[in-house]
C-alpha cells in the first residue's frame, strides 16, 4: 500500500496532473486538505470529475488524526489532495514523517503553486527573496514584521511574494468562549486591504524619523485568480495598489526590488497607469 501526495495546482478541477488523478482513482480512501488554500471551485466539483468521495481533512484532523488516516495507508492506498503543490505552503513534512515511522511507502506528486506561477506577471522567478505572508490587522494588534522582511528583500535588490491572509473557520471571541462550534464567515485579504496595511506602516516608520526602503511610489504586482481562466494582474505603484480592482479572491502581492530591463517591459503590459513606470520604476534598473 501507498501514501500519495498530490498537488491539486491553481484551483480548477482539470489543474491536476493524469499522474495525480491515476493515483486518486487507485487509491481506497482520498483526503482533501481544506485549511491552506481556497478551493475555487468546490468539493462538490472535484468528486464528479474524480469519481470519488472526498473526505474533508482540516488542520485539527491533520495535526490531532495523522496517525489514523496512515493506519488506513497499511490496508489500502491512501492519497492525501493538496491545493498548489503538496509542499507550496504549508509543509506536509510531518505526515511523510509519520509514514516513514510506521514504515509506509509514500509518493509525492507535484503541481504547479502560487510560488511558481506568479511568473506570469514577468518577473523572473531567480529574482525573488523570502516570501512573506500579511496577516489581517485587528484593532489591537498590528505586527510590522513582514515589512522588515520585505525591506531586506528589496535592499538585495530582490522581489518579494506577499501571500494574503486567509480567514476560515474563525470563531467570535464570544462564540469561542462558549465553546460553541460557529464559526464566522470565510474572509479573504485583498490586494487592496494589504498595500493600506503596507502604506500605514510607511507612515509608521516616518513618524519613527525612518526613510522607509519601501515607499507610496515603489512599484508593486497585484495579482487575483492566478491560473483561472478571469485571473487578473495589475502593475503599479503601492498606492495605485490600494484603490485597484481587481476582483473575488484569492489575491496576492509583489513588492518589486531590482528590476531588469526585461522584466519591466513585462510589468508594463499590465500597468495601471504607465506614467508611474516613466516617472520612478527606471531607478531601480542598475
Amino acid at each position: 500500500s501507498m501514501l500519495y501526495l498530490v498537488g491539486l495546482g491553481l484551483g480548477d478541477a482539470k489543474d491536476i496532473t493524469v499522474k495525480g488523478l491515476e493515483a486518486v482513482r487507485r487509491c481506497g480512501r482520498v483526503y482533501l486538505e481544506a485549511y491552506t488554500s481556497l478551493l475555487t471551485v468546490g468539493k462538490e466539483a472535484l468528486e464528479e470529475f474524480y469519481g470519488k468521495e472526498l473526505i474533508l481533512a482540516d488542520r485539527e484532523m491533520v495535526e490531532q488524526e495523522a496517525d489514523s488516516i496512515l493506519k488506513e495507508a497499511d490496508v489500502c492506498d491512501v492519497a492525501f489532495l493538496v491545493v498548489g503543490d503538496p509542499f507550496g505552503a504549508t509543509t506536509h513534512s510531518d505526515l511523510v514523517l509519520r509514514a516513514v515511522k510506521l514504515g509506509i511507502p509514500y509518493k509525492v506528486i507535484h503541481n504547479a503553486s502560487i510560488m511558481n506561477a506568479v511568473g506570469c506577471c514577468g518577473l523572473q522567478l531567480y529574482n525573488f527573496g523570502e516570501t512573506v505572508s500579511i496577516v489581517f490587522w485587528t484593532d489591537t494588534w498590528k505586527p510590522e514584521s513582514f515589512f522588515d522582511k520585505i525591506k531586506k528583500n528589496r535592499q538585495n535588490g530582490m522581489h518579494t511574494l506577499c501571500l494574503l491572509d486567509i480567514k476560515v473557520k474563525e470563531q467570535s471571541l464570544e462564540n469561542l468562549m462558549k465553546g460553541r462550534k460557529i464559526y464566522e464567515p470565510p474572509r479573504y485579504m485583498s490586494v487592496n486591504q494589504a498595500a493600506e496595511q503596507l502604506l500605514a506602516i510607511i507612515q509608521n516608520r516616518r513618524l519613527q524619523g525612518e526613510e522607509p526602503e519601501i515607499t507610496e511610489n515603489t512599484i508593486c504586482v497585484g495579482l487575483a485568480r492566478v491560473g483561472a481562466p478571469d485571473q487578473k494582474i495589475a502593475s503599479g505603484t503601492l498606492y495605485q495598489m490600494s484603490t485597484v480592482e481587481l476582483g473575488g479572491p484569492l489575491h496576492s502581492l509583489i513588492v518589486t526590488g531590482t528590476m531588469h530591463p526585461l522584466e519591466l517591459e513585462m510589468l508594463q503590459l499590465f500597468s495601471v497607469d504607465s506614467s508611474s513606470f516613466e516617472n520612478n520604476a527606471f531607478q531601480r534598473t542598475t
